[in-house]
């Protein structure tokens, strides 16, 4: 039997067997193999064996210079992507990659000189040298690692791995609204009700993110069936037009296949939503041409918490609370999971929901409860 990602096998006359991929030809690979009487002297032959079959194809097989194989790894992986992550990867090409390493050959980015670049860009990255943050490193390191598979793919010489590179993954505070400040904003809403104020409830009982907000039309709520259909979301992307705008408002599809769902909706808010309902219109607008781009609804939902007089919060603060509040209140998980559009309760879990201190202290408490002293 073959031990785990080693390609090392028992034979049946008692030896060890390791192979390693020699070639690609058609696709199909061909092996090279050595073989020993012991485990540990077969795996020591197959790594010298791997390494002086790499030195060798470093001498016949070289990428070019990280320009040319960068432009190529995202003019064929867009064939695939989001217009939203072919923007982001060019971003991050031009403003991190290429000006580091654009003029090397990729055997040239070693291990050590990764590392370099990530501590570097931890350090002083930024427009303002002002340093980056893990997750933004993390991205950078990401379209790195397209590059090297990409690379490897077309048969490339390759001399670095993006794992050598260990980011601090570091939590960030997550603006969770307290019962009490959520009972407060459900008021101010009320007394100030009009299509913005609808549009900031049904996120509040639904937890629809702020461009799915703003991409939502009344013909994708049905009162009669009371449900919500989410399978669009508004974004504001850069384009590459001559002498025109830099950007541009557009309406996509979701990301994720997940994203795209069905959410019943409660009663408590089915009142507001008969009472505004324009067919074919947007949801924050009332009108069918006219939008809410997620910007202007960030700005508007930032003023509504000031006026509040509650504590800062961006608009996914709602998609936070959202979730808490469903697991205060009993939510299966894997219900609570496809509300939000994830790929597994897991996310949910780990990304959004915050048990509130009251929460925490009445399952402590059931302790008490266990071992009641009589």
């Amino acid at each position: 039997m073959s031990r785990t990602g080693e390609n090392i096998y028992k034979r049946k006359d008692g030896r060890w067997e390791g192979r390693y991929i020699k070639e690609r030809v058609d696709g199909k690979a061909k092996y090279g193999a050595v073989y020993a009487r012991t485990y540990r002297d077969v795996k020591r032959k197959l790594d010298i064996a791997r390494k002086e079959h790499a030195k060798q194809k470093e001498i016949t097989v070289k990428a070019g210079k990280v320009a040319d194989i960068g432009n190529r790894w995202l003019s064929e992986a867009s064939l695939f992507l989001k217009t939203s992550s072919i923007n982001k990867y060019e971003d991050l090409l031009r403003c991190y990659i290429l000006p580091e390493f654009g003029e090397n050959d990729l055997l040239e980015i070693t291990n050590q000189r990764l590392i370099n670049f990530a501590n570097g860009l931890l350090l002083n990255g930024g427009a303002k040298n002002q340093g980056l943050t893990p997750a933004t490193v993390a991205e950078i390191l990401s379209a790195m690692n397209g590059i090297r598979v990409y690379a490897m793919k077309k048969d490339y010489a390759v001399a670095f791995s993006t794992k050598c590179v260990r980011l601090k993954k570091e939590q960030g505070d997550i603006r969770v609204f307290s019962l009490e400040e959520e009972k407060q904003l459900i008021g101010y809403l009320h007394e100030h009700m009009d299509f913005c104020a609808l549009g900031i409830l049904l996120c509040l009982f639904t937890g629809i993110r702020i461009g799915e907000l703003c991409a939502m039309k009344w013909d994708d709520i049905s009162l009669t069936e009371q449900k919500m259909f989410v399978g669009k979301t508004m974004q504001r992307l850069r384009v590459n037009t001559a002498g025109g705008n830099k950007t541009e408002v557009k309406i996509l599809t979701p990301k994720s296949a997940c994203s795209i769902r069905i959410v019943p909706l409660p009663d408590i808010i089915m009142e507001l939503l008969e009472k505004f309902y324009i067919p074919g219109a947007f949801l924050l607008t009332g009108n069918n041409n006219r939008f809410v781009e997620p910007r202007t609804m960030q700005n508007r939902f930032k003023k509504i918490v000031a006026a509040c007089g509650l504590q800062d919060a961006n608009f996914h603060a709602i998609r936070h609370t959202f979730a808490t509040r469903c697991i205060e209140l009993g939510f299966d998980v894997k219900s609570l999971s496809e509300i939000l559009g994830h790929a597994s309760v897991t996310i949910t879990m780990n990304r959004y929901v915050h048990p509130s201190m009251a929460l925490k202290r009445e399952n402590m408490n059931r302790f008490s409860n266990l071992f009641a002293v009589t």
